[in-house]
């Protein structure tokens, strides 16, 4: 049965429906589990520069200051304090692979859910947040500002229906670079993707990280990782528009897609760990809460 258009329209998403939607079920659950404790997941040492003093054995080793160790023939890391009204960025990843999933919730639609539900939780704090939007281009800047209508009008642009990109792959080199070019202030960053993208962008994740702090974040689907047993069906590249049949009954078919995609999850984390990047994954069926507060506890582990 087809839905007339005012019944579409009405059920449609709106920034102010999906805020109304994760204040409820999502961020009132998070004010209980982390009892308001949002510098554990958001923040590492701090993000000002204060001082230098001699390097202790539970010192992130991300934080020595090489030059001054080089000079004074001891190992020297730099100190920080927290700024409390921290410029927040996003870099999105908005490029055509991050339509796949299921159709009530495909990747961008995690990721919609995901940077309201942050940009909610720092605003609330007096923080200011913004964002790059790459879709195989850079498609434009949202300047910092803080509120809640700066949380609205980040979700109106995510929602905002995208024009087809030219048929090309992705390439994470171009936002890691606009926002290299972009952000002029050691400010939070959460670069947030599926990392389906050209090879080539792992330096450029290495000097953002040294510049900010960073968090970066991979929104995957289970389907591909592990395809299931579908028979003969048609797939098609999102990104270049390449089809192909296979069958997907083929154990040995199923095999070597596995492992494909084992072997680039393998390189992902080995491109983040060179960079000195902590990655966090995001699953289209895993609950959002769970997610985050996940996230939270791995990084006060990594930090210990």
């Amino acid at each position: 049965m087809s839905v007339s258009a005012p019944a579409a329209i009405k059920t449609a998403p709106t920034p102010e429906r999906i805020l109304l939607r994760l204040d409820w079920k999502v961020i009132r659950r998070l004010d209980g589990l982390l009892q308001g404790d949002y510098r554990t997941l958001f923040y590492g040492q701090g993000l000002d520069f204060s001082d230098l003093r001699e390097y202790q054995v539970e010192d992130d080793i991300r934080h020595i200051d090489w030059n001054v160790t080089a000079r004074m023939n001891s190992l020297y890391v730099r100190q920080y304090i927290e700024d409390r009204e921290v410029t927040s960025w996003f870099l999105l990843d908005l490029s055509p692979s991050m339509g796949f999933g299921p159709l009530e919730r495909p990747k961008d639609m995690v990721m919609i859910d995901f940077v309201t539900t942050l940009a909610r939780l720092l605003t609330r704090n007096g923080n200011r947040v913004s964002a790059v939007l790459y879709n195989n281009r850079i498609e434009g800047t949202i300047p910092p500002r803080g509120g809640r209508n700066q949380v609205l009008r980040l979700t109106r642009e995510l929602l905002r229906e995208r024009k087809a990109p030219v048929k090309t792959t992705t390439d994470l080199n171009v936002l890691l670079t606009a926002g290299l070019n972009t952000l002029k202030r050691r400010s939070l960053v959460f670069v947030i993707s599926d990392f389906i993208s050209q090879p080539g962008w792992q330096p450029s994740l290495s000097l953002l990280n040294q510049r900010h702090e960073l968090i970066a974040v991979r929104l995957w689907d289970p389907r591909e990782v592990e395809l299931p047993d579908a028979g003969l069906i048609v797939v098609e590249d999102s990104e270049t528009g390449e089809q192909l049949f296979v069958d997907t009954g083929d154990p040995e078919f199923r095999r070597r897609f596995l492992e494909s995609a084992e072997r680039r999850e393998r390189t992902l984390r080995e491109n983040c760990n060179r960079a000195g990047v902590d990655l966090y994954s995001l699953s289209t069926q895993e609950d959002l809460v769970g997610a985050i507060v996940r996230m939270a506890a791995l990084r006060k582990k990594r930090r210990r």
